[in-house]
């Protein structure tokens, strides 16, 4: 076989990119991964932190399916938060600062060691096709790398374009170029492509920041690993700091939103409303006298600082006197400008639910190129367009995440059915049963899937098994064990009540030698135990609609009595199944009916 021939072609060494690699290559395709340079495989482009609200869950999903981000960054994490601690379980969530250096490092070194893959420093300019199949890609400089699948995460590089005040230039990120001849290869495929904007804040100089003016956020003192791989964190937890705008600044803004790309015309593009510029906070809450600004180290040595809070598009000058009336940063040295930046991306109607397109069989699409945003985001799509792409390889039924399994599959089903007009971003409130989708049971969910698939390795796998082990063992003892006439589960239940504090200092309990999250498992899983119930009921009345699939080429216009708008939104979203059709936008009840009655009378394949 010749060295450029592979089962599957990974372009893009971005966070999507490295899960897809890894993944195909774990699973059984011999892969190649495409990617500028080597030395920026998993760059932390933006904020250097994983997890958060609902993103902390994709991350431990990840981890939990047998991918690489839950290992990263407990490796390379220098703060750990465990956010909404004082709330539910369903919308607690891990979060960690990264030093974006090691984590960077710490991925390529496990790309490099993983079985199957090979990495190559290339810019791909075309996609390579032969009866709507793909055969390969070709490389701006004239090299050929064959594959009967190609998984796409580009990131923000296909046609980007950064803007800084009025300065506009070609680039994927801050110094890289931008991928103009793939996006004219896209569309030469029939692709649609459309254009979306993101932004980041400037980077300064710690050194130069006055410290003692601001806020202190330390992190947890006793720090949640992302990994089910790892019982404790010991890494050094670093600060972060707090200060805030005012109206000093607020008004110079407001002087100088006519040179904003965002407000002067020059970007057209919608940018994400969940993580907005500081002119577009300023105009939006213009009632607010401040917003907070978090000031985060972004490496162990704290050498650089991110400006959480601050991501904009002025002008460097309007930056520069910005932080002098900034707390903390009257005299801070800016080490780049903040910036925005357009590109293109694919509207994921396009794609069918393993993240292959419709249009073009073998290629497939993760991350921003699907129009989400965020590190998270993009590592569980690249993780589950690595496994189908494998999996269509090896003739195997793909793998498709409900919206009852796991964040992950609520994503790709809302993308696939809902569309967007902004960078998506994952919210817990998106997930209709996030109870049952929460941080802390994401192996019991999807461990046993991983190992199915061939991700889970066995040192995993026994680790996890272990754990289920000393669950029911718990279980087991707390259902069969009275105090006062009341068993100890049925306590656990009880609100306000002593045994959850000491149960751990229970001698019977103390002598079982469990784990935290074992501990911590069960007594969720008694707390929560009526209302999980009544999800799963929910859930199997879901699964009832999911079972039903509708047939890949129904025409829809020819179906008397359904509403012109529900044949045009149907026939461009193509749903597999009702319950996938009855989440699309302006689709009703009726027009399911509608469809249902149709498919009877027909006695078509399906019901």
């Amino acid at each position: 076989m010749k060295t450029n021939e592979f089962d599957c072609v990974v372009i893009g060494g971005g966070h999507a990119g490295v899960e897809a690699a890894n993944a195909a290559a774990k699973v059984g395709a011999k892969t190649c991964l495409l990617t500028i340079s080597k030395d920026t495989i998993a760059k932390m482009s933006c904020n250097p932190a994983i997890g958060g609200l609902a993103k902390g869950q994709i991350a431990r999903e990840v981890d939990a399916l047998g991918g690489l981000m839950g290992l990263a960054i407990d490796a390379t994490g220098i703060q750990f938060r465990l956010l909404n601690c004082s709330r539910g379980p369903a919308v607690q969530a891990p979060r960690a600062q990264a030093d974006k250096y090691k984590y960077k490092d710490y991925m390529r070194m496990q790309l490099e060691q993983t079985t199957n893959l090979t990495i190559v420093e290339a810019t791909v300019a075309e996609i390579i096709t032969r009866e709507k199949k793909v055969r390969a890609v070709r490389c701006s400089d004239g090299r050929i790398y064959s594959a009967p699948t190609v998984i796409l995460t580009t990131g923000t590089f296909l046609g980007g374009l950064m803007h800084i005040g009025t300065e506009q230039f070609a680039g994927g990120r801050l110094s890289e170029p931008a991928a103009n001849e793939l996006s004219e290869s896209l569309r030469q495929l029939g692709l649609k492509l459309e254009r979306l904007k993101t932004g980041t804040p400037a980077r300064l100089d710690a050194a130069t920041i006055d410290l003692d003016k601001l806020e202190v956020q330390q992190g947890d003192e006793k720090p949640v690993p992302f990994s089910f791989m790892n019982e404790t964190i010991t890494r050094p937890q670093l600060p972060c700091w707090i200060t805030y705008t005012n109206e000093k600044i607020h008004n110079l803004i407001r002087e100088n939103l006519h040179c904003a790309p965002l407000y002067s015309g020059q970007i057209t593009s919608t940018g994400p409303r969940y993580c907005p510029s500081i002119e577009t906070k300023i105009l939006r809450f213009a009632d607010k006298k401040r917003h907070q600004v978090f000031l985060e180290p972004e490496d162990e040595e704290q050498s650089t600082i991110y400006c959480n809070g601050l991501s904009t598009s002025l002008p460097k000058d309007v930056q520069e006197r910005m932080f002098k009336l900034l707390p903390g940063t009257e005299n801070a040295r800016i080490i780049h400008y903040g910036y925005a930046i357009e590109y293109d991306y694919c509207p994921p109607v396009q794609l069918k639910h393993n993240l292959e397109t419709r249009k073009v069989s073998g290629l497939f699409l993760a991350g921003q190129i699907n129009g989400t945003s965020g590190y998270e985001e993009a590592a569980g799509q690249g993780l589950v367009a690595g496994i189908n792409a494998a999996r269509k390889l090896q003739g195997k039924e793909p793998l498709i995440l409900g919206r009852d399994q796991a964040y992950i599959g609520v994503m790709i089903d809302d993308l696939l059915t809902r569309g967007l007009d902004e960078p998506y971003r994952m919210f817990t409130s998106r997930a209709e049963y996030r109870l049952l989708l929460r941080a802390d049971n994401a192996d019991r969910r999807l461990t046993q899937i991983g190992k199915s698939i061939g991700l889970v390795d066995e040192k995993r796998w026994i680790r996890f098994q272990t754990k289920l082990e000393n669950l029911n063992k718990l279980k087991s003892y707390l259902k069969n064990n009275r105090s006062g006439g009341i068993s100890l589960w049925d306590q656990l239940r009880r609100p306000h009540n002593t045994f959850v504090e000491n149960m751990a200092e229970n001698p019977d309990i103390k002598n079982m030698n469990l784990a935290e999250d074992v501990l911590q498992a069960v007594t969720i899983d008694a707390k929560y135990e009526g209302y999980l119930a009544k999800q799963e009921r929910l859930v199997a009345g879901f699964r009832t609609l999911e079972k039903k699939n509708i047939p890949a080429d129904l025409d829809y216009n020819r179906i008397a009595h359904l509403r012109a708008e529900a044949k045009e939104k149907l026939s461009a979203f193509r749903p597999s199944t009702f319950g996938q059709a009855s989440r699309i936008s302006g689709i009703t009840p009726a027009d399911i009916t509608v469809i249902q009655i149709h498919l009877k009378k027909s006695n078509d394949r399906v019901i």
